[in-house]
């Protein structure tokens, strides 16, 4: 039983930095393809020959890639403690249900993005600085508190069934999406294919789900995104006077 475990963890190991290199590479190239280009205005437009469907498919499959990059590392751990009671083909599927929920959320923010994208309103200067702000006023939430805990602290599943494990993998990923409010907005304000903003909520996620007190290091990151936010506008207020 020892062996089999051992087994299946080397497995588990070499799939998830597998998924998380190749979903790096992709992000990072498409990110770089994007140099040059008005805002994230790419992003959200169809390319040539591509309706809006079409648009829509690859924002959602963009997003889909970038959100397993990104989350991949602070999610491993989970799964990797959910093994030993399950099996890997369950934790897998358990995976599968987390990231149904980031994909169900990047096709509801692309027609937003679409709109300003369309009647060319980008968020100024300013406004990403206050966006920012904003952002980490939300870590101090009991909202963002209550929904961290339940990502920090989710039991594994009592069955290893199918279906249990993907409501499991469901709820996993509403709690980190509800927990990852303020990121999610700060991705959005700074650019959704920014490489330097995903560098620092990738970041900013980790910290606060393996810190000893998650609560106090979500705080501990509010207070440096307000106070980054606040530089932000100040610099543009001097730049704009």
């Amino acid at each position: 039983m020892m062996n089999t475990l051992r087994v299946e963890r080397f497995i588990f190991v070499v799939i998830v930095a597998l998924i998380f290199t190749i979903s790096a590479i992709t992000t990072i190239r498409w990110s770089t393809s994007m140099v040059g280009m008005p805002g994230d205005s790419m992003a959200w437009q169809p390319m040539c020959g591509q309706g809006w469907i079409g648009a829509a498919v690859s924002f959602v499959g963009m997003w889909a890639v970038m959100m397993v990059a990104m989350m991949l590392p602070s999610l491993s751990p989970l799964l990797w403690r959910h093994l030993p009671s399950g099996t890997p083909g369950s934790v897998a599927i358990t995976a599968v249900g987390y990231f149904s929920v980031w994909i169900v959320l990047g096709a509801a923010i692309f027609p937003v993005g679409a709109m300003l994208a369309v009647t060319r309103i980008p968020l100024p200067s300013l406004g990403t600085g206050l966006a920012v702000s904003i952002a980490g006023a939300l870590q101090f939430t009991a909202w963002k508190a209550r929904h961290l805990a339940c990502c920090r602290g989710i039991p594994a599943p009592a069955s290893s069934e199918v279906g249990v494990a993907f409501r499991h993998g469901l709820r996993m990923g509403m709690h980190c999406c509800c927990a990852c409010v303020s990121f999610t907005f700060v991705l959005l304000a700074m650019g959704v294919m920014d490489l330097r903003a995903m560098a620092v909520v990738t970041t900013a996620l980790m910290l606060e789900r393996f810190a000893p007190n998650g609560t106090r290091a979500a705080r501990s990151v509010g207070v440096i995104a307000i106070g980054a936010g606040a530089i932000w506008m100040v610099k543009t207020l001097l730049v704009l006077r």
